[in-house]
């Protein structure tokens, strides 16, 4: 009767759904990089916040028009629609040519984008640091001079990485839905977990990772 009751029950957690989570893909990879202020960035400088990570050329003009603009509606909507209670929320863009220690760079892309080096930041290091880290890192493929027109050649799209450096969604493809509700509903889900799965609620919320209970 117990063992019944259980799969009663867990096949009705897989059906309703009553707590929605987004997966637990993997640990996001370690770094340190400099920012467009010139100061060290690392991957414990985002722990304990949300982080949205995107990839970009420096100037990487009309082929990161629609990126900047949905970091722009994300970071707007943010503040109105994600309750994350304490937790924080930033993004990061990862230039994906060398910088080699001249930030000026940095800063020139992410004036060009809109960054404003708070909410928002740029970060580089050196070429081959850049390459390890998105390529082996982040999965995305990068080439220099790989482009049409000789630009560096890459997968755009965005990552979603939690408080405790774990990625919980990766966005590569377009669908029907924009970037920015997409990734605004995914944190919206996110955010309910961090305010919720504490106590005796945990438990449901690991039954909702158990039983891949995603949006």
């Amino acid at each position: 009767m117990v063992v019944a009751a259980v799969v009663v029950a867990a096949f009705a957690f897989t059906v309703w759904q009553p707590i929605q989570v987004l997966p637990r893909i993997e640990l996001a990879p370690g770094y340190a990089l400099v920012d467009q202020r010139g100061g060290q960035y690392t991957s414990e400088s985002g722990r304990g916040s949300v982080t949205l990570y995107s990839f970009a050329p420096l100037d990487c003009g009309a082929r990161c028009e629609a990126a900047d603009a949905t970091v722009a509606e994300v970071l707007q909507r943010v503040t109105a629609e994600v309750d994350l209670g304490n937790v924080g929320f930033r993004v990061v863009t990862i230039a994906l040519d060398p910088v080699d220690g001249d930030p000026s760079l940095l800063a020139g892309a992410a004036q060009r984008s809109g960054a404003d080096g708070e909410r928002w930041r740029w970060i580089g290091g050196s070429g081959e640091r850049v390459r390890t880290l998105v390529g082996s890192g982040f999965h995305r493929s990068i080439a220099a001079g790989a482009g049409t027109g000789g630009e560096t050649a890459f997968d755009p799209g965005f990552v979603l990485v939690d408080g405790n450096g774990v990625i919980r969604g990766d966005y590569r493809y377009r669908t029907t839905a924009p970037d920015a509700d997409k990734l605004v509903a995914n944190l919206q889900v996110l955010a309910s977990e961090i305010r919720n799965a504490h106590g005796a609620a945990s438990v449901a919320y690991e039954a909702a990772h158990l039983f891949l209970c995603y949006p």
